[in-house]
Formats: C-alpha cells, structure tokens, sequence
C-alpha cells in the first residue's frame, strides 16, 4: 500500500527572549570628522541670492575680452537716474551716466580685480591664497570726496570643522569671526568687532542648519539687529526663501518672501517685502556670451518706480 510522505520543513530556532525584530541601526555620527562650515560672513548666501538680485535702473552695458586665460579687460557703461538725499518723502533723481574701465587677473592663487570710473572713483580687490588653508582678502575705495575713501584686509583661516577670520580697516576697525560645525547639518559662531574712530563695539552670535532640501539660519547682534532666513529647494532649478529682519532698538520690522528659478536658458529672481516693494531681475542667454537683462522694482508705498535694461558680452 502507499504511503504519503511530507517533504522536509526547516526548522528556525525561536528567537531568543527579549529580543526583537532587526531595526535598522541610525547611522553614528563622526563627531571628529564634520564638515567645513561657510564663512561666518556669508551664512545668508543662499537667501540673498533670491532676496537681493543686483536691481539696476536705466540702461547698462559690460563687455568683456579675455587677452589670455589669466588676463582680461572689462568696459562697462552706465546711464540712468541716481537719487539724492532729499528731506521730503518724495524721491529725487538725477540723470546721470558713467563709463568704468576695468582690468581682471585670475589665477588659482591669486585674484586681482581693479575699477577706475569716470567720477574719479578707484575700486580695488585682491583674493591671494597664502597656504592651503589661509586666505587674504582685501578691498579698498579710493575717491576725491573726504572721507570717503576706505580700506579693509581680511585674513580668512579654513580648518577641518571651523573657520576664522580676521578684520582690519581704516578708522580703526578691528573684527573677528568664528564658526564650528557642531553636527553634520549645523554650525554655530560669533562675531566681534570694535571701530576706534566712532568709538562703538559690538558683538554678535549666529546658526544655521542645512541639508540637501533647506537652508535654515538665524542671526542676532548687539547692535539692534536680529535676521532670520530660510531657504526651500523645491528642486535642483527652483528655490523659495523668506527672512524676517528686526531690531529692536529702532523698532524696524521688515519681512520678504523671493524665488530663484533657472531654467534652459534664463534665470529669474524676485521678491516682495512687507514694505510694498515688488522687484524681479531676469538674465535670459541670447547666445554663448551674450546674455540680456531685464530689471524692475516697485515701491507702492514710496510711489517709485524703477525699470532697467541691459547686455552682457564675454564671459
């Protein structure tokens, strides 16, 4: 007669009391190998590109030729209205035009930059990579109206997980800055500084928390002034922010809301403030080296209206 057989089973042994189900374990955190945080200066960077577009009024036009791959010459033309100072809540303009001639070097050590206009203003920078980790910066104005001409040298220090900087300028002007990751996603500094010729100091402290979808940084002085920004990256081409800037000693509240939105062959840049201004930039690339741009702002409250176009040539 036959019979039925049962294949095999394999036996699991139970688990074992106390325990559970496998979890994935959280990734442990390097505390000795973090980050390089920004520079202390530039922990609103990614905010300001969206907040604070280069608006221009009136018509200007830059052209660049490159002499060699280190040198290069810059010719730009200026014309357009330029507020003075006025007593009255009405804005006074001028017509006014300029024409800039300017003289590039750029080498991966070195970077000269130098600006003569026709008012009789000379501008000036200097970026020099002394070592691999430190970095003088320099920036100077010199002009024929008194007191108006300025100086400043920054000694920039990059460590594994901080950075340093030191300030010094004309008047006595003395600053130092730090800033040190403290996780993976945020850096905490501080700031001081002290200007001997108007014999005023202050101090100031700042965070910021970045991932690869936001930017969150926040920022408070003791001169008055506490700033807030927070930046979404919807996707790897569009980008919204918004900041809250307050101090509290003038009793100033100013709030806006901006985007940043590339696309094939242009960019767009605006925001809107609490104030009621409304303002866009837009760079569209006609051609390779060639790029058109379009400015405009608004403030409804001031009743001022600005509209400005442009033409970049060279690279």
């Amino acid at each position: 007669m036959a019979t039925l057989t049962t294949p095999p089973t394999a036996v699991t042994d139970p688990p074992a009391a106390g325990s559970s189900p496998s979890v994935a374990e959280p990734q442990k955190v390097d505390y000795m190998n973090l980050p390089c945080p920004i520079p202390y200066e530039e922990i609103h960077r990614e905010a300001l590109m969206s907040l604070k577009p280069e608006l221009f009024e009136g018509m200007r036009f830059d052209f660049t030729k490159g002499l060699n791959q280190k040198f290069s010459l810059s010719h730009s033309v200026m014309m357009g209205p330029t507020e003075i100072p006025s007593q009255s809540s009405e804005t006074i303009k001028i017509p006014t035009a300029h024409y800039e001639f300017g003289a590039n070097f750029i080498d991966p050590k070195l970077m000269l930059f130098g600006r003569v206009l026709t008012d009789g203003r000379l501008n000036a920078r200097l970026k020099c990579d002394l070592t691999e980790n430190l970095t003088l910066k320099g920036n100077a104005q010199l002009t024929h109206e008194p007191h108006m001409s300025h100086g400043m040298f920054n000694f920039d220090y990059k460590g594994l997980d901080y950075r340093t900087q030191l300030q010094l300028g004309n008047g006595a002007l003395l600053g130092a800055s730090y800033i040190q990751s403290v996780s993976p996603h945020l850096s905490l500094g501080g700031e001081v500084f002290w200007a001997g010729q108007h014999r005023k100091s202050g101090i100031g402290y700042a965070a910021r928390y970045n991932t690869d979808k936001m930017v969150a940084t926040g920022q408070v002085a003791s001169t008055g002034m506490v700033a807030l920004s927070y930046v979404q990256k919807v996707s790897d081409k569009v980008s919204l922010a918004s900041d809250f800037m307050y101090n509290y000693m003038s009793r100033d509240v100013t709030a806006s809301f901006g985007y940043d939105y590339i696309l094939r062959q242009c960019r767009l840049r605006g925001k809107i403030d609490s104030n009621g201004c409304v303002a866009a930039l837009l760079e569209e690339r006609l051609n390779m080296g060639l790029n058109f741009i379009l400015s405009a702002e608004i403030d409804h409250r001031k009743k001022d209206y600005k509209f400005g176009f442009g033409l970049t040539v060279g690279e």
